[in-house]
Order: structure tokens, then C-alpha cells, then sequence
């Protein structure tokens, strides 16, 4: 059995957290990412390391940083890692949240009445 390295240790499991975070099985991470769910497994596991271009396909998948993958969450509080997922997202998108978000504060302040 071959040693694995700790740097791929330590990127596979943040990759598992962030992706457990939004919800995603390693199936439908994979088909995000293009790649297969035993890629996806060995990624996280730390069995196999991976490319640059790999880095950028998660982080843009996840709307995260590449340091959040790469040096985990620093102790950042909820606030700051929401504003760092926003701050990634496509302009498209990003439009789509702030619509909800505004309509959600709407309703809390009609609530609040």
C-alpha cells in the first residue's frame, strides 16, 4: 500500500467538508466536477492528489476560495465564509441570491409588524 502524502490528506478532507456542506453525494459532485465518484473518493480520501485545473473546477463548483481548500477554514466565523462563497459566485447567480435574500428580508420585516 502506498504512503499517502499529508497535503493530499489534508486537501481531500476539506474538499469533503465543503462538499458535505452544500449538500452534495460524490456522485453528483463528480458529474459537477467531471469527474467519476471513485475519483471523487480518492480525492478525499487522500489517496491521489490533484491538478491545478482540478483546484479551480471544485472551487468554482463549491463557490469557494482555493485557500479555504487548501488551508481549511482559518476559524473564519459564518459571516466572512457566507461573503467569501458570494464573492465567487457568477454574476447570474450572485443576482439570483440577492433577489431571494431580498425577499426574505422583506418577509421578515412584514413579519416583525
Amino acid at each position: 500500500m502506498r504512503k499517502r502524502k499529508e497535503i493530499n490528506v489534508l486537501v481531500g478532507n476539506q474538499i469533503r467538508i465543503v462538499r458535505e456542506s452544500a449538500g452534495l453525494t460524490q456522485e453528483q459532485f463528480g458529474d459537477l466536477v467531471s469527474l467519476g465518484p471513485k475519483n471523487i473518493s480518492d480525492i478525499e480520501r487522500g489517496n491521489v492528489g490533484i491538478s491545478v485545473s482540478t483546484l479551480k473546477r471544485i472551487c468554482e463548483t463549491l463557490s469557494v476560495s482555493s485557500d479555504r481548500i487548501l488551508f481549511g477554514d482559518q476559524k473564519i466565523n459564518e459571516l466572512e465564509y457566507l461573503r467569501e462563497r458570494l464573492e465567487l459566485l457568477p454574476e447570474e447567480q450572485f443576482s439570483i441570491v440577492e433577489a431571494f435574500l431580498n425577499q426574505m428580508f422583506h418577509l421578515f420585516g412584514m413579519l416583525g409588524k
